[in-house]
C-alpha cells in the first residue's frame, strides 16, 4: 500500500509539473498577442504595408463585408483593398479598432490562438458610429521571422 501511495504521489507531482507553463510559454503567448496588437495598430494608422507584414505567406480571412472570405498569398492586401472600396461605397471613414479584454491566448508549439473583444469606431455618413462587442479571432504561426497571422475572423456582435 505504501508503494502505491508513493507511486500515485510521484505521478501526480509529475503531471502537475508538466501541466505548468514553462517560462517560455508566457513570453511566447505575449509575443503572439503582440502580433495581433501590431496588426491593429497598423490598421488604425492606415498603414497597409505594416498590416500585410503581420500576415503569413498564406492567410485565410473571414469578415462581415462582401465577399466575406479571402485566402492565399495576397489575402491581407486583397482584404485591405476590398475594405477600402467597401468603406468608400458606403460612406464610412476613419475606422479604428480598440481591443478589449483577451478571452483566449493559447500557444501550443509554433501555433497560437487568440480571441479578443473589440470595438470598431468609424464615421458613417459623416456621423460617429461604434460597433461594440465584436470579436477578433486569430490563428497565428511562429516562423523564422516571428509570429504571423495564419487566419483571422471578425464577428460583429448585434
Amino acid at each position: 500500500m505504501k508503494i502505491q501511495r508513493s507511486a500515485i504521489f510521484a505521478l501526480t507531482a509529475a503531471l502537475a509539473f508538466l501541466a505548468m507553463p514553462g517560462t517560455g510559454a508566457a513570453s511566447t503567448s505575449s509575443s503572439a498577442l503582440a502580433t495581433v496588437k501590431r496588426a491593429v495598430m497598423a490598421f488604425n494608422a492606415g498603414d497597409m504595408k505594416a498590416w500585410v507584414a503581420t500576415c503569413g505567406s498564406s492567410t485565410h480571412i473571414i469578415d462581415d463585408f462582401p465577399p466575406f472570405e479571402w485566402q492565399g498569398a495576397s489575402a491581407c492586401a486583397t482584404w485591405w483593398n476590398a475594405l477600402m472600396a467597401f468603406m468608400k461605397n458606403n460612406d464610412i471613414s476613419n475606422s479604428t479598432v480598440a481591443l478589449g479584454p483577451v478571452w483566449q491566448n493559447v500557444v501550443v508549439g509554433n501555433r497560437a490562438y487568440v480571441v479578443v473583444s473589440a470595438t470598431l469606431h468609424s464615421n458613417a455618413h459623416g456621423k460617429p458610429s461604434k460597433e461594440i462587442g465584436s470579436i477578433l479571432t486569430v490563428a497565428l504561426r511562429n516562423t523564422a521571422n516571428g509570429w504571423v497571422m495564419a487566419a483571422w475572423s471578425w464577428s460583429q456582435h448585434p
